[in-house]
C-alpha cells in the first residue's frame, strides 16, 4: 500500500505542476479558486474534524484576511505579499480572541455564536462604505502584472502545500493528539493534564490565520472584494466541501473541496439544476458515507489492491 499512496502522490503532483499547460484559462481560474476553497476547507477541517469546535463563521476569518491585506497595501503603500502575510496574521489574532471568548461555549451554541460573529463583520463591511467600498466592492492591487493567471495558479498551489504541510505536522504532533483527546472528552482531557483552555485558544488561531491566508490571496487574484466573501452561502458551501470529502482528514478535505468545484462549474450548464444535484450528493455522502467519499473510495481501492502489494499489517487487517 506504501508504493501505491507514493505513486498516487507522484502522478498528483505531476499533474498540478503541468495543469496550467493542459488547461485553458477558464478551468485554470477554476483550479486557482478551488484551491483557495482548499485551504479554507482544510483549515475548518484543522477546527472541527480534529479538535472538535464547530464553527459556522470560518468565512469570517478569510473576509477578514482579504479586506485587511487589500487596506494596508492601499494605505501604507505594502508590497502585496507583505500586506498578504500581515492580513493573515491579524486574522489569526482576531481566532485567538474569538477562541478565547468562546472558550465555554459548545456544540450548536459555539456554531450560533460563530455565525453571529461572521454576519456583524459582513455588515460592518457592508456599511463602511468609505473604507470598504461596500455592496461595490473594493479594488485590490493585483499580485503579478502578467496576463497569464499561471503566476497565480503556482502561487495558489504553494499556499495550499505549505498550509497543509504545516497543519499535518501538528495533528501528527503531540498537539493533534491534544486537539483528538479535547475533542473526544474535554473533561477527561483536563484531568489528563491537558491545558484544554490553551489549545482551545491555539487551534482557532492556527484555523483562522490559514483561512486569512487564503483570503489574503483571494483579494489580489480576483482584483476585487466584496462584503459576500464572508457569507453564510459560502460558509455552507465550505462546509459541504469538507463534509464530502471527509470532514476527519485533511487531504480528504483539500480533495473534497478540488472535486466539488471541478463539479459544480462542470454542471454549470444545467443551471439551478447543478444546485440540486449537489445538495443530491451531499445528502447522499451524509447517509452512505459519513466519514467521506474519499475514505468510501480508499477502503474500496484497498480490498482491490493484490495482495503482494500489501504491508503485512494491510494483509493481516484484509483478512
Amino acid at each position: 500500500m506504501r508504493a501505491l499512496r507514493l505513486a498516487c502522490l507522484a502522478g498528483l503532483a505531476a499533474i498540478a505542476l503541468a495543469f496550467p499547460h493542459l488547461v485553458n484559462a477558464y478551468w485554470l481560474t477554476v483550479g486557482i479558486l478551488a484551491m483557495f476553497y482548499a485551504i479554507i476547507a482544510a483549515s475548518w477541517t484543522l477546527l472541527v474534524g480534529y479538535a472538535g469546535q464547530f464553527s459556522f463563521g470560518h468565512m469570517a476569518f478569510v473576509s477578514l484576511g482579504a479586506y485587511a491585506a487589500a487596506l494596508l497595501v492601499q494605505w501604507l503603500a505594502l508590497p502585496v505579499p507583505i500586506g498578504m502575510l500581515v492580513g493573515a496574521l491579524l486574522a489569526m489574532v482576531v481566532g485567538a480572541g474569538v477562541g478565547f471568548v468562546c472558550l465555554r461555549i459548545r456544540g450548536p451554541y459555539l456554531a450560533i455564536f460563530t455565525m453571529a460573529f461572521s454576519e456583524v463583520l459582513r455588515i460592518v463591511f457592508l456599511t463602511e462604505n468609505e473604507i470598504t467600498g461596500g455592496a461595490s466592492g473594493l479594488n485590490v492591487a493585483p499580485l503579478f502584472t502578467s496576463r497569464s493567471n499561471a503566476p497565480y495558479y503556482y502561487v495558489a498551489l504553494g499556499l495550499l502545500v505549505v498550509s497543509l504541510a504545516v497543519m499535518a505536522a501538528m495533528v501528527h504532533s503531540r498537539w493533534g493528539l491534544f486537539f483528538r483527546a479535547i475533542r473526544e472528552n474535554e473533561q477527561a482531557a483536563a484531568a489528563a493534564g491537558v491545558k484544554v483552555v490553551r489549545f482551545r485558544i491555539l487551534v482557532f488561531a492556527v484555523a483562522s490565520g490559514f483561512a486569512g491566508l487564503a483570503g489574503a490571496f483571494y483579494g489580489p487574484f480576483i482584483g476585487i472584494l466584496t462584503p459576500d466573501i464572508g457569507s453564510v452561502d459560502q460558509m455552507g458551501l465550505v462546509v459541504a466541501m469538507a463534509v464530502i470529502g471527509g470532514s476527519e482528514s485533511l487531504v480528504a478535505a483539500v480533495i473534497g473541496a478540488l472535486s466539488v468545484e471541478a463539479l459544480v462549474e462542470a454542471l454549470r450548464a444545467y443551471g439551478q439544476w447543478r444546485l440540486v444535484l449537489f445538495g443530491l450528493l451531499l445528502l447522499l455522502t451524509m447517509r452512505f458515507a459519513r466519514n467521506g467519499l474519499l475514505a468510501l473510495a480508499w477502503e474500496q481501492v484497498r480490498r482491490l489492491t493484490p495482495a503482494s502489494w500489501r504491508t503485512p499489517h494491510a494483509r493481516e487487517a484484509a483478512e
